[in-house]
């Protein structure tokens, strides 16, 4: 799973690709325009305790790919220019965290010459809107060509699809606000709509601004509020000066600031919640992993993540849930309450299932 973070110039998108990732990247780099990507663990309590447990060699989280999308250039006017290599970049994520600044700082001053978050969030849905139009306007006049030419059903298919798109575009509704059939988004899933990805709203405060955070949530779910996307909020400045501090102290600056939660945990929880995404557990002597599925996803399936074998060749899966395991407290008891079971292919894999699969 491949994340992009986007936002206005100066909003604090590279500082929130910063903090989450861990990583620095030299003011002089920025100019360059060059794509920063990194890839993070994805922190999770419940591997954390497996492996405190299992005391195995070697402990593996999930991960998940951070791109910090860069190019968006400053146009002619004070505005944002959002050109067509921006916009190609923003497209290969399979979802985005789209940073909007609310903090003030005159030393940096917003592109737009104000703070005004609807404004900007408006700016990038107009310029993702105005970009599927121009693909969908094109891909439409080719398929009514060739249904002429070949009478194609394929192209028959696809064409009210691209119609319907059409008209939501038309009256400025993202795609991801709609809800597709699944057919329907395997026939749209090669353009890779701009509107049509999960969308992450991130809202970057200052210090002074917390306490007015669920305010500023609200504002935005009432302007914003829609299918496959969701508002968080987060402070770069704060998410700086946690990334040098000790797991200890890091709990009391957060304390302080009333901070229940890091952006890296909020985003990732969120991100999992968009891509309708979730966790099991492979555990033993030798490693602790977590494995990313989606909902949805059977005993078979999951088999198949771990290995290609495991699917082909799968007979079944032993299952206990992490918490019936945790309250169990060993395998042997959980079999004894009735915890731990045997399953078949088409058994449908929770989050937090602790799984070791039978094959042939």
């Amino acid at each position: 799973m491949q994340i992009g973070i986007v936002g206005l110039p100066y909003s604090g998108k590279s500082t929130l690709f910063q903090t989450i990732t861990k990583t620095h990247i030299h003011q002089l780099e920025i100019g360059k325009f060059e794509t920063h990507q990194a890839v993070i663990k994805v922190p999770d309590k419940r591997l954390d305790k497996l492996t405190d447990i299992f005391k195995p060699k070697k402990k593996v989280n999930a991960t998940i790919e951070v791109v910090d999308v860069v190019g968006l250039q400053k146009g002619d006017s004070v505005s944002a220019q959002f050109t067509g290599n921006f916009l190609s970049k923003v497209r290969t994520n399979d979802a985005l965290v789209q940073v909007v600044r609310l903090f003030d700082n005159p030393a940096v001053p917003h592109p737009e010459g104000s703070i005004d978050m609807i404004r900007d969030m408006n700016t990038f849905e107009m310029e993702f809107i105005l970009s599927d139009l121009g693909v969908i306007e094109k891909r439409i006049e080719n398929i009514k060509k060739q249904i002429l030419k070949t009478q194609d059903e394929k192209l028959k298919r696809e064409l009210p699809i691209l119609e319907k798109c059409f008209e939501l575009l038309h009256r400025e509704m993202p795609l991801r606000y709609h809800h597709f059939a699944k057919e329907e988004l395997q026939i749209l899933k090669p353009y890779q709509f701009l509107t049509l990805k999960p969308m992450l709203i991130s809202l970057n405060l200052d210090e002074s601004q917390l306490s007015n955070a669920e305010q500023f949530l609200d504002t935005v779910i009432k302007k914003k509020s829609g299918n496959n996307t969701k508002v968080l909020f987060f402070s770069g400045k704060i998410e700086m000066e946690l990334v040098d501090l000790s797991e200890d102290d890091a709990k009391i600056f957060m304390n302080d600031y009333g901070i229940t939660e890091s952006a890296l945990d909020k985003i990732i929880r969120e991100a999992y919640d968009l891509l309708g995404l979730q966790s099991f557990f492979t555990v033993g002597e030798d490693e602790c992993r977590a494995w990313t599925i989606k909902k949805g996803m059977n005993a078979q399936e999951a088999a198949g993540e771990i290995h290609s074998d495991f699917y082909k060749r799968f007979i079944r899966a032993e299952v206990v849930h992490y918490e019936d395991f945790i309250e169990a407290g060993s395998f042997a008891k959980a079999k004894e309450l009735g915890k731990w079971r045997l399953e078949g292919k088409e058994y449908i894999v929770r989050d937090g299932d602790i799984i070791s699969v039978r094959h042939g």
